[in-house]
């Protein structure tokens, strides 16, 4: 997978290169549209147009919180905690030990 985005950010910068000699813009104005868009043109190179999408997924991509349980479907944190009676754990001196399932207390969905 890297060799595969590597190739494609190698064409992206070919790209751009032929772009930049299409609309003529100097090297100096080229290597600075790189890493921002340039005041003067309302073009906006493809190379720029992946890395902002790349920097949106990223920000979309929250770290767990840890030591909480969320839920799949809503996102909620509260949950109602129920004997899952199909899954028994142990059984010691005739008493069943029996799973927990946790239920989402907005939605109602397993987690």
């Amino acid at each position: 997978m890297p060799e595969f985005e590597e190739d494609v950010l190698s064409l992206l910068r070919r790209i751009d290169k032929k772009l930049d000699k299409l609309l003529g813009i100097s090297s100096l104005k080229a290597e600075s549209a790189k890493s921002a868009t340039p005041t003067g043109d309302r073009y906006v190179k493809p190379s720029i147009v992946v890395e902002k999408q790349e920097e949106e997924e990223r920000a979309k991509e929250k770290p767990p919180v840890e030591g909480r349980r969320i839920c799949p479907a809503c996102g909620g944190t509260s949950f109602n905690t129920e004997e899952d009676k199909s899954q028994v754990l142990f059984q010691q001196s005739g008493i069943k030990i029996h799973a927990k399932k946790y239920i989402c207390r907005n939605c109602g969905t397993e987690a």
